[in-house]
C-alpha cells in the first residue's frame, strides 16, 4: 500500500439536536485497504457512513484523500466514489444489464466507455449467465452484487460500504467478499465498510470499534483479540450474580455479566471449565462453554458490556 493514506478523517464531530452522534471521530484507511467501522445499533456508524459519502457535512473535523484535504459534499470527491447503501436501490423490473446501463447513464459514461464496463463489472461479480433477466428475480446475495457492480462503472477509488450483509445469506455474503478482495488486489481499491457484525468485520484488514460515537479502538483482528487475555469461558445461570460473586470468593476470578451471562477471561479455559463443575452443586449451572475471543468480546472488554446491550446510563 501507498505511504500515503487514502481516505483521512480527522476529529470528525456530528451533532443532532442535543445529541452528540460522533464525537472526535478519526481514522485512516489506505491505498488497497479494506477497513471496517464496528459498531452495534447506535453507535454513529450510520452518520460516519452519511458523512464519508458526502450526504450530510460535518459540524467539525476534515477529510484528506490522497494527502489533499477534501470536501466530500463536492462533486469532484464524490465522482472518486463508489457507494452502496443499506438500503436496496435497484429497479426489479429492469434486467440485471439494464440496471448497470441505468447506473453508466447517471455517472456520465458513453456508450462507448460503458458497453466494456458493464461487461467487466458483470464478469467480475458472476453475473453474466443472468444478465439479461429482471432483478426481481434475483436472489438478495445477487441483488447486492448488482448494486456493487454498478457502483464501480466509473471506477471509483473508494468504495463505500453500508452493512453489506444484511438480507444476504452467509453463503452469498462469502461470496460479495471473496469479490472484493478480488478488487482491493487487482485494482488497488480502498474499500470502507460499516457493519454490526463481529464475524464480518473479522474480513476487513483492519478495524476501528465505534462505542457511542467515539471509536474506543483500531487495529488488525489478531491486535484487537490480544486485548482479551487467552480464552472467554462462558457460564449460564439462573442467578449469574450470585455465580460471580462465588468465583470472585473462591477462586479470585473477575467477571463480568454479558447479556445474561457470566464471562470470564482465562489463560487456559478448558482446564478452568472442571474446576468450576466441582465449585458448584448439580443443576446450579445450565451450561459452560470456552472458546477463543471474538470481536464482540473485545468490545464486552473495552466497554463492559454485550455487544447487543443497550448502552446504561451514566
Amino acid at each position: 500500500m501507498s505511504a500515503t493514506p487514502r481516505l483521512e478523517a480527522i476529529g470528525l464531530r456530528k451533532v443532532f439536536g442535543g445529541r452528540v452522534a460522533l464525537d472526535d471521530l478519526s481514522f485512516t484507511v489506505g491505498a488497497g485497504e479494506i477497513f471496517g467501522l464496528l459498531g452495534p445499533n447506535g453507535a454513529g456508524k450510520t452518520t460516519a457512513f452519511r458523512l464519508l459519502s458526502g450526504l450530510l457535512p460535518a459540524d467539525a473535523g476534515q477529510f484528506r484523500f490522497d494527502g489533499v484535504a477534501a470536501d466530500p459534499t463536492a462533486a469532484t470527491h464524490r465522482r472518486r466514489l463508489g457507494v452502496v447503501f443499506q438500503d436496496p436501490s435497484l429497479d426489479l423490473k429492469l434486467t440485471g444489464r439494464e440496471n448497470l446501463a441505468l447506473g453508466a447513464s447517471l455517472f456520465g459514461l458513453s456508450r462507448r466507455h460503458a458497453a466494456p464496463a458493464i461487461a467487466d463489472a458483470l464478469e467480475l461479480m458472476q453475473l453474466g449467465a443472468r444478465a439479461d433477466e429482471p432483478a426481481q428475480r434475483y436472489s438478495g446475495g445477487m441483488r447486492r452484487r448488482l448494486e456493487i457492480a454498478r457502483v464501480l462503472l466509473h471506477e471509483p477509488d473508494l468504495l463505500l460500504l453500508d452493512e453489506p450483509g444484511r438480507g444476504v445469506d452467509p453463503e452469498a455474503l462469502r461470496r460479495i467478499w471473496d469479490q472484493l478482495e478480488k478488487l482491493r488486489a487487482q485494482r488497488g481499491l480502498s474499500v470502507i465498510v460499516t457493519t454490526h457484525q463481529p464475524e464480518e468485520a473479522e474480513r476487513c484488514r483492519r478495524i476501528a470499534v465505534l462505542d457511542a460515537g467515539r471509536v474506543v479502538a483500531t487495529g488488525t483482528p489478531d491486535e484487537l483479540r490480544a486485548r482479551v487475555s487467552g480464552d472467554v469461558v462462558r457460564v449460564e445461570a439462573d442467578a449469574p450474580d450470585e455465580v460471580a460473586a462465588v468465583l470472585a470468593a473462591r477462586l479470585g476470578l473477575t467477571s463480568r455479566i454479558i447479556e445474561g451471562r457470566v464471562c470470564v477471561e482465562a489463560p487456559r479455559g478448558h482446564e478452568l471449565i472442571p474446576r468450576l463443575v466441582e465449585l458448584f452443586p448439580a443443576g446450579r449451572l445450565r451450561s459452560l462453554a470456552t472458546a477463543r475471543p471474538t470481536l464482540a468480546d473485545v468490545f464486552s472488554r473495552i466497554t463492559g458490556r454485550g455487544f447487543h446491550e443497550e448502552e446504561r446510563p451514566a
